[in-house]
Formats: structure tokens, C-alpha cells, sequence
């Protein structure tokens, strides 16, 4: 099981505290310093069965400065996501071919 995850989020430590207390100890992937690759990204919006669009973060300034009001195509913004990883929403949980995000953190249970 990996955990996509910023820690300074309060989310995402939510959801990495509920692994925990299932005993279930996932890799954790500090995304903000690895970011995913296109390759990876596009894996795991298939995992999700979500579009792009859907896993950006519109509340962050990147986003509001950026791309506000822009229509992107798949492609573009999982490019703007790999050049600005602060735009994923976090935290993703993957376990196997699976993936949730973990808002609110609860959905991930469905992964276990």
C-alpha cells in the first residue's frame, strides 16, 4: 500500500493516522519532493477512475495564478500537475490496481 502524501496537510495526515491504526504501515510518498511522473500520474487517475480536472486543487495560488478559467485538455493537466505537484489532491491511497483519494479520509477503507 503507498500513501501520496504531504504531511502538512491536515487530511492526509488524517488518513495516514487511520492506516496506522489499522496496523498497516503503507510507503509513504512525499509527493511535493517526488513528484509522479506523467506515466505515474496517468496510472493512477485510471486507479482513481478519475479525470484530471477532477484531482486538481483549486483552492491553491498556482492554480488561481495559472490556470483559473482555462479549459485543459487530459494531457495539459497532468502536465501542469507534474511541473506543479501542489495542484494533486492528497492524499491518494493505491493498494494493488486500487486507488482512493482520501477525502474525507475514511474512503480509503474501502481499499482494505
Amino acid at each position: 500500500m503507498k500513501i501520496y502524501h504531504n504531511p502538512r496537510c491536515r487530511k492526509s495526515r488524517e488518513t495516514l493516522q487511520l492506516l496506522e491504526s489499522k496496523n498497516i504501515q503503507p510507503e509513504i510518498i512525499l509527493y511535493l519532493e517526488t513528484p509522479p511522473t506523467k506515466k505515474e500520474l496517468t496510472q493512477i487517475l485510471a486507479q482513481l477512475d478519475m479525470k484530471a480536472s477532477a484531482l486538481i486543487r483549486k483552492t491553491e495560488s498556482i492554480y488561481k495564478e495559472h490556470f483559473k478559467g482555462k479549459d485543459l485538455s487530459e494531457k495539459q493537466w497532468i502536465d501542469a500537475m507534474v511541473k506543479f505537484p501542489k495542484l494533486i489532491e492528497r492524499p491518494i491511497v493505491i493498494n494493488g490496481d486500487k486507488a482512493k483519494l482520501g477525502r474525507p479520509p475514511e474512503n480509503v477503507l474501502d481499499l482494505l
